[in-house]
Formats: C-alpha cells, structure tokens, sequence
C-alpha cells in the first residue's frame, strides 16, 4: 500500500516562505516521478510542480516558476517543495502526488497515488 503523507502547512504571510515535505512509502520512490498539485477553494485543483525520477529534471507551473523550487532526497523517500515569495493566491491545499512515470510531468493522469493534503494560507 502506497502512503504520501505531506507536511510543512500552515499560515504566512505574503513574501514569506514555507517548505512543504512529502513521506512516501510502499513502492520503489527512486523510480516514480512526484508531483505538487494544489486547490484552492471554488477552483479545480491545478499542478505545481514535477520532479523526474532521479531528480534531475523538473517542470514548473508559470505562476509559480521562479518562486517554487521542488527537490527530492531518493535515500530518504521524500520530495519537498520550497516556497518562496508567497502570495495571497498561493493559498490552497497542496496534494503530493506519486506518478507513473520516471520523467517530471504536469499531467494529472500520470499520476496515481496522492496525500491526503495540507492546507497552506498566504495572508496580505
């Protein structure tokens, strides 16, 4: 049974910074890609963020590029994403997400076992 259990939420304010952190368990992680998604309230959830299998290729979403970096430690089967420069409309729940795929991808469908979430506000 595949487990991503995220953390690292929480409040901050706008030009802060947060770093969210992502277990995985229950397959190879060194294989599989990993992925961010967010959702903001009303809206569909969206990619972040993707990171390749070995970590050397990622793939940002344009309203975040620049100002997120994800990383991932394979020894420690977890991948992070730092946030930086927050803004208002970065809040949402963020979703880790592990993919089917060893290349970094911004498709929903590649990916198939996702955390349960964690709530990231960004006040003004």
């Amino acid at each position: 049974q595949v487990q991503l259990v995220e953390s690292g939420g929480g409040l901050a304010q706008a030009g802060g910074s947060l770093r969210l952190s992502c277990a995985a368990s229950g397959r190879t992680f060194s294989s599989y890609a990993m992925g961010w998604f967010r959702q903001a309230p009303g809206k569909e959830r969206e990619f972040v963020a993707g990171i390749s299998a070995t970590g050397r290729n990622t793939y940002y979403a344009d309203s975040v590029k620049g100002r997120f970096i994800i990383s991932r430690d394979n020894a420690k089967n977890t991948v992070y994403l730092q946030m930086n420069s927050l803004k208002p409309e970065d809040t949402a729940v963020y979703y880790c997400a592990s993919a089917t795929v060893a290349f970094a991808t911004a498709r929903a469908v590649h990916y198939n076992y996702w955390g349960q979430g964690t709530q990231v506000t960004v006040s003004s």
